[in-house]
């Protein structure tokens, strides 16, 4: 009886060690299993975002490629009915204030006070010294060289870089000179050595712009689409106190061609093309966000030919054609770091 009692109690021993050791089993599967899903999910949502981001860079890339292209006409429609800085300053009042008012209704924080200072910083860089300075240029120059004027962001951008510690390589250089010669070559277009004070401007825009978008990367700053917001509200704001300053005055009702170019250089060259500028500059290289200098001048000197009767001689031709080959070296030098 006693070794029947011991073998049912061994019996019952082993069956609850085979019963346990399949729990812990099935448990395990069960935890792999779980392990194998989220893993899963991690790597699908991670890959989601990848394909979200590339597809906000690639329409950001869009916009400013077109729509860019496009504001150097609108301001020079717009300059028909309004001051220079009048213009700007509207123009990035009016889309400051829609795109902060959107953004804080949506939940999104004031600005810190460090941030207003990096925004006002970058502002007065981007909007007074880079925008304000083609729209005053406009005032005598076709619309089509002032695009081109600016197609040298790049490569003042590449010799910023170097401020920060990363300065061009041998093909860089190469194409900053190339750049260089093209600059000289757009200032002896009769449209600038006919003006000097546009000649000036268009020089010192390019510098701005291209300073302002590669230090934007160190000042503290919003986060998302408060930073473009705040940029413009402060540039705006710059602007208007500048028509001040060097007094400006509506002298006539602006016509229905001025407002409409007004309302397009809000809507699309400030709330669209501006925010994505700034998503840009904080997602990918500066080079890549400054490419857009390709074809801008491509667009607006065709718009200026074709929608305003400007011309453009074939020294102008070819100073775009040694511009854009220096911003091509430029980009291919970054694109090999």
């Amino acid at each position: 009886m006693m070794l029947t009692a011991l073998s049912g109690s061994d019996d019952s021993a082993g069956m609850d060690f085979i019963n346990s050791q399949s729990t812990g089993t099935q448990q395990e599967q069960v935890q792999a299993t779980d392990n194998e899903v989220k893993t899963s999910l991690t790597r699908h949502g991670v890959a989601g975002t990848a394909v979200r981001n590339r597809l906000l860079v690639l329409l950001s890339l869009f916009s400013l490629y077109l729509i860019w292209g496009g504001t150097y006409l609108a301001m020079r429609i717009g300059l028909e009915g309004f001051p220079p800085f009048i213009l700007s300053g509207i123009r990035f009042l009016v889309a400051g204030s829609i795109l902060y008012t959107f953004l804080r209704v949506r939940g999104s924080p004031t600005p810190r006070r460090s941030q207003w200072i990096g925004a006002t910083l970058v502002g007065a860089l981007l909007l007074v010294g880079g925008n304000g300075g083609v729209i005053f240029a406009e005032q005598w120059v076709a619309s089509g060289l002032a695009a081109l004027a600016i197609a040298a962001v790049p490569l003042w951008a590449a010799l910023f870089s170097g401020l920060f510690g990363r300065w061009p390589t041998r093909l860089e250089w190469f194409g900053l000179g190339l750049g260089f010669i093209g600059v000289v070559l757009l200032n002896l277009e009769n449209g600038l050595s006919a003006n000097i004070l546009g000649a000036v401007a268009l020089f010192i825009a390019p510098i701005s712009w291209a300073f302002g978008s590669i230090w934007s990367q160190h000042l503290p700053l919003p986060k998302g689409l408060m930073a473009s917001a705040a940029q413009m509200l402060a540039g705006g704001c710059l602007l208007m106190l500048l028509s001040l300053v060097v007094g400006e005055r509506m002298t006539a009702v602006p016509g229905v061609w001025p407002l409409l170019a007004l309302a397009f250089l809000v809507i699309f060259g400030s709330l669209i093309a501006f925010s994505a500028y700034g998503y840009l500059l904080s997602h990918v290289r500066p080079a890549l966000a400054t490419s857009y200098a390709y074809v801008n001048p491509v667009v607006a000197v065709g718009l200026g030919v074709g929608l305003a009767g400007e011309h453009i001689s074939l020294l102008g031709l070819l100073a775009m054609l040694t511009i854009l080959s220096g911003v091509g070296l430029v980009s291919l030098g970054k694109g090999r770091l």
